[in-house]
C-alpha cells in the first residue's frame, strides 16, 4: 500500500494529521544527524498568493528563532517569486547558520530554484523538480515574467526587421512600454544570474577541493566559471522552452555536472521524506492553508480568507453568513451571535469557538479568524 493511501484509510483529525507531521518532522533530523529543520512550503494549486513575496520574510525570521545549533535543513515546496525576497531569505538562514542544505521533495520552481542553489548540499529524489529560472517584475500591481515581455519585445522586432516596416497592430502595445521597464527587466535577469553565480562559488562548491578525473586543487577562478555555466543554462529558455519545464536530478548531474545526493538512496530518510512531504500536502488539501512555516515544534500558517461577500447578513444582535467551503463548495449557514442568549436559526449552525470550521460534507478545515475580524469591526461588538 502506498502512503498516501495508507494515510487516506486512517482518516486523520486534524489534531492527529498534525502530530504525523510533525513526528515525521522531527524524524528527518533525526536521521539528518539532529540537525536544525525548517520548512517553507506552498500549496502549489491554490488560488492564493502562495509566490514567495515580503509578507515572508517574518514568519521564517521568526521559525528560525526556535531553532538551535548550527547546521540546518531547508524542505522547500514553492512556484517561485521574488528573487529579491528569496536573497533576504537566504541571507537570514545564513547568518544563523553556517551550513545549509536544501531539501526538495517535491517542486521548487523558478525563484525556488535559485534558492536551491543557495545550499552546500542538495537532496532530491527522481521525482522532484526544480525549474528554469525567469526573474518575475511586478509593474502596475500586475506580475510577469521578465524573460517573456523581453522575448516578446525580440519578436516584434524580428518582424519589423523581416518585413521592414512595423505592423500596426504593435502600436497599442509599444506605446504602453517605457524604457525603463525594458531595463527593469534585463536588470532582474541579470540579478537572477547573479545570485546563482555568486551562491554556488560560495556555498555549493566551498566543499569541492579537488578535480575527481585529475586530482588537482580547484580554483577559485574554476569554481566561479562553472556556477556561470549552471547560472546560464537554468536562465536559458531556449534549452527549456517552457516556464514550467521540470529540470530533474538527471538534468543536474548529467547536463550541469552539479552533485546532488538522491535520498532514495538512504531507505529511512526517503520514507521520512515522503511520509512528510505526503502529510504536507494533506493538511494543504483538507484545510484553507496557503502557507506552512514550521519547524518540529513550532509553526505558522497563512490562510486564504473566506470570500462570502453578499452573503453576509449583518443584523444587531447576530451575523448570518451563507459560506461556501473552498473545498468541495458546499454551502453551510452560519450564525454568529453578537448577544448572549440569541438562539440559532433553524438550518444554521453556531460561529465556532476556536475560528475552525469543519465542512460537514468534506471535513476540511477552513480558518474564519479574519472573517471573525471582519464581522466584530463592522458591528463594533464581540462574537459570543
Amino acid at each position: 500500500m502506498g502512503i498516501y493511501s495508507e494515510y487516506l484509510d486512517k482518516s486523520f483529525d486534524w489534531p492527529t494529521l498534525v502530530k504525523e507531521r510533525k513526528k515525521q518532522l522531527s524524524r528527518i533530523s533525526k536521521l539528518r544527524g539532529g540537525r536544525a529543520i525548517l520548512t517553507f512550503a506552498s500549496a502549489m494549486t491554490k488560488q492564493a498568493p502562495i509566490a514567495i513575496d515580503y509578507d515572508d520574510r517574518v514568519p521564517i525570521l521568526d521559525q528560525l528563532g526556535n531553532l538551535k545549533g548550527d547546521k540546518i535543513d531547508v524542505i522547500l515546496e514553492t512556484p517561485g517569486g521574488s528573487a529579491e525576497i528569496v536573497e533576504d531569505i537566504v541571507e537570514q538562514i545564513r547568518n544563523k547558520f553556517s551550513e545549509v542544505a536544501m531539501i526538495v521533495p517535491g517542486h521548487a520552481k523558478s525563484a525556488g530554484t535559485i534558492m536551491v542553489m543557495a545550499g552546500d548540499e542538495i537532496l532530491m529524489e527522481p521525482a522532484s523538480a526544480l525549474g528554469p529560472i525567469d526573474a518575475q517584475v511586478v509593474q502596475g500591481g500586475k506580475r510577469f515574467s521578465a524573460h517573456a515581455f523581453l522575448e516578446g519585445l525580440e519578436k516584434i522586432k524580428q518582424d519589423v526587421e523581416r518585413q521592414n516596416r512595423l505592423n500596426l497592430a504593435y502600436v497599442p502595445i509599444l506605446q504602453n512600454i517605457s524604457p525603463g521597464e525594458i531595463q527593469t527587466c534585463e536588470n532582474a535577469l541579470s540579478f537572477a544570474k547573479t545570485l546563482v553565480t555568486e551562491w554556488l562559488s560560495k556555498y555549493k562548491f566551498k566543499f569541492w577541493e579537488t578535480h575527481s578525473g585529475t586530482g588537482e586543487l580547484v580554483t577559485d577562478h574554476e569554481k566561479k566559471k562553472r556556477a556561470q555555466e549552471i547560472a546560464e543554462t537554468l536562465c536559458d529558455h531556449g534549452r527549456w522552452l517552457a516556464h514550467g519545464r521540470s529540470i530533474t536530478i538527471n538534468d543536474l548531474r548529467d547536463e550541469m555536472r552539479l552533485k546532488v545526493t538522491d535520498f532514495t538512496d538512504d531507505a529511512k530518510l526517503c520514507d521520512a521524506i515522503r511520509r512528510y512531504y505526503t502529510l504536507l500536502k494533506m493538511s494543504f488539501d483538507t484545510t484553507n492553508i496557503f502557507k506552512i512555516y514550521e519547524t518540529p515544534k513550532s509553526q505558522i500558517y497563512r490562510f486564504v480568507t473566506p470570500q462570502v461577500g453578499p452573503a453576509l447578513q449583518q443584523m444587531p444582535n447576530m451575523a448570518s453568513i451563507e459560506f461556501e467551503c473552498p473545498n468541495c463548495k458546499t454551502k453551510t449557514k452560519i450564525q454568529a451571535n453578537l448577544k448572549e442568549g440569541v438562539p440559532i436559526q433553524k438550518g444554521a449552525v453556531p460561529f465556532p469557538k476556536d475560528n475552525v470550521f469543519i465542512c460537514p460534507a468534506c471535513n476540511g478545515r477552513i480558518d474564519l479568524s479574519t472573517l471573525k475580524g471582519q464581522i466584530e469591526s463592522q458591528s463594533k461588538k464581540r462574537i459570543v
